[in-house]
């Protein structure tokens, strides 16, 4: 027999003495159930589905969905979260997220001033830190004893198709020249002599300037913390020569030829376990080549390039171009490769030394050629001021094979005899002669700041009067200002430090021979792989902490980039009219990105 409990015992009781007596007691007992259940039903219907907060506290996590935002998405005016719009409203699904779309308000209603998108981030729903199949990796740091912990690369095996068969085809990776030459000594390019005395004796070879792809290849291999437990990896790496691929399809070929090794590698990827872990964003890659050989903005075969940064796989990894999009946030710039690939420390030592020793003659030098089809160029203002003045040499480049603007040994001479190097837009943003100018020791004047400062903040310092002079192009355009005055201006003492900062960014700048490893310098490939390592784990972890950036504006990803350790917030900048598009949001930036790159091929046909 079951047990009753006291309390059920005492009032059967209190029933059985109450038998033939008056009957109140249960009627009022009824009528208290019956008010109760009433109340509750009016409390569910008017304050659990009418939206009323009876707590003020954005707690909202029982609505929620693996953690996802709330949106309110109003059609017209924008709302707060309120009873009348909840009331009229309908939840759908968008994009993972929960949606409230607002009906039309009824007619004496009226739409209070703002918008709220309450963010779920309730620490008790919060997912355990210990399902993330990434926690074994990010726990790797902790263990001190081990030099590798938390700088774990897992790299892709993929099909040779994907980039050692490129290079067995390498008469194919250019229209003008044949290119195996170039992809000879791990990618170095065939070994200078140095009759001139202006190279160093070793090190010194004739790379191509988008021969990044393998080089930084052939470095991985050497890279001393490679594992082959994805697991434990912080980054992974996949070595598909991006740059080389599209760099055999960019002429006479149809949109459906220039995207298939994109999309082949794309379904290559997602098939593997490692992608699902992250989808993705723990990937990165190399493409030796500037970004919009891979943003085509459609499928017409007069258009340039491929899709590859636009497909959803390719927006999720992280490549790494050598001149990268201001408006995008899945690039990253890398510098271009030097002539100078040291196998040892005291090979950039010695360099840097001779630099510090050497007599510049010149002011300023200028090694390019004036571009009359580009109405905003400024090359033409600039080639004219040096001609006029005896403080510059000229090293003016035409698409002729036997202009000393094509040697290696005429450019670098220039460079290491001048105090200024001015560097001017090339055919896009970035030039290779940057950093030949640096590598020379020869202070850098930029004229936009995508030219360097917002596209190689992993290489270069942040405060860049402190390596470099900037003259905005818009004062050279309305031919307001002299350069060569502006540049007297600069005491010898500022000079020297400025000489001295470039000289010692010099390893950090350079890649080395990739049969070798540096000692103790950290070139331009350790520099980036640490960054990269940098940038997925802190996403690992904004992951465990349910870190949202709502607010994150992609097409001002530029200005992110320049934000210190921290820092969230955007504010007005004094390059704001650089980086201006056109207020019809149309694609023109983007277009006359994709001629710059267009133009970019034409000088190379003539530099081959």
């Amino acid at each position: 027999m079951r047990r009753r409990s006291p309390t059920s015992q005492s009032f059967d009781d209190s029933m059985e003495k109450g038998q033939g007596k008056n009957h109140h007691p249960r009627v009022c007992l009824l009528a208290s159930l019956s008010g109760l259940f009433w109340f509750l039903v009016l409390y569910f219907h008017f304050v659990i589905l009418g939206g009323n907060h009876v707590h003020d506290s954005p707690n909202l996590d029982p609505l929620s969905l693996n953690k996802q935002s709330i949106i309110i998405t109003p059609q017209s005016n924008p709302n707060p979260l309120n009873r009348a719009t909840i009331r009229n409203a309908k939840v759908e699904r968008d994009n993972n997220e929960l949606v409230v779309k607002s009906k039309p308000l009824e007619k004496n209603v009226q739409p209070p001033p703002a918008v709220v998108r309450p963010v779920i981030s309730d620490n008790s729903s919060r997912r355990d830190p210990e399902s993330y199949s990434f926690m074994r990796a990010l726990r790797t740091v902790e263990n001190k004893s081990d030099p590798c912990g938390g700088r774990y690369i897992y790299v892709h095996d993929l099909p040779p198709r994907f980039n050692e068969d490129m290079l067995k085809e390498c008469r194919t990776l250019s229209p003008w020249t044949n290119f195996c030459k170039f992809t000879a000594n791990a990618g170095l390019g065939p070994q200078m002599e140095n009759a001139e005395g202006v190279f160093s004796n070793t090190g010194w070879y004739a790379t191509n300037q988008f021969a990044v792809d393998v080089i930084f290849g052939n470095r991985m291999k050497q890279y001393e913390c490679l594992t082959n437990d994805s697991s434990l990896a912080a980054a992974i790496f996949v070595p598909f020569y991006a740059g080389f691929d599209i760099a055999r399809y960019l002429w006479g070929y149809n949109v459906t030829t220039r995207d298939a090794a994109s999309l082949d590698l794309v379904d290559w990827l997602q098939k593997r376990p490692e992608w699902n872990i992250m989808g993705g964003k723990d990937h990165f890659l190399v493409a030796g080549r500037i970004t919009w050989d891979f943003r085509r903005l459609s499928d017409s075969d007069s258009d340039w390039g491929n899709k590859f940064l636009f497909l959803p796989a390719g927006r999720n990894m992280s490549m790494l171009v050598v001149e990268s999009s201001p408006w995008n946030a899945n690039d990253f710039g890398i510098p271009y490769p030097t002539y100078f690939h040291p196998a040892k420390d005291a090979e950039v030592f010695t360099w840097q030394d001779r630099m510090r020793k050497l007599e510049r003659k010149w002011l300023f030098c200028f090694a390019g050629g004036p571009r009359p089809g580009d109405p905003k160029s400024i090359r033409g203002q600039i080639i004219d001021q040096c001609k006029e003045s005896k403080s510059c040499k000229l090293l003016k480049c035409g698409q002729s094979r036997e202009s000393k603007c094509h040697s290696p040994s005429s450019i670098m001479k220039m460079f290491q005899s001048s105090l200024f190097c001015l560097q001017p837009q090339g055919d896009s943003y970035t030039r290779r002669s940057a950093f030949d100018a640096m590598l020379a020791g020869c202070i850098p004047v930029f004229f936009h700041p995508a030219s360097a400062y917002t596209q190689y903040t992993w290489h270069l310092p942040k405060n860049y009067s402190a390596y470099s002079v900037f003259i905005s192009e818009n004062d050279v355009r309305k031919k307001n200002i002299s350069i060569e005055e502006m540049l007297n201006q600069i005491p010898p003492e500022k000079v020297k430090e400025l000489r001295e900062a470039v000289i010692s960014m010099i390893p950090r700048l350079i890649y080395a021979d990739p049969r070798s490893k540096l000692e103790t310098l950290k070139d331009a490939f350790d520099v980036a792989v640490d960054a990269v390592i940098n940038r997925v784990t802190r996403l690992r972890k904004d992951i465990i902490e349910d870190h949202k950036y709502d607010n994150y504006i992609e097409e001002l990803s530029w200005k992110y980039s320049l934000l210190d350790e921290g820092q969230t917030e955007l504010a007005a900048h004094e390059w704001d009219p650089f980086f201006e598009k056109p207020k019809d949001r149309s694609a023109e930036s983007d277009n006359s990105s994709a001629e710059a790159a267009k133009n970019s091929w034409k000088n190379e046909q003539g530099q081959q």
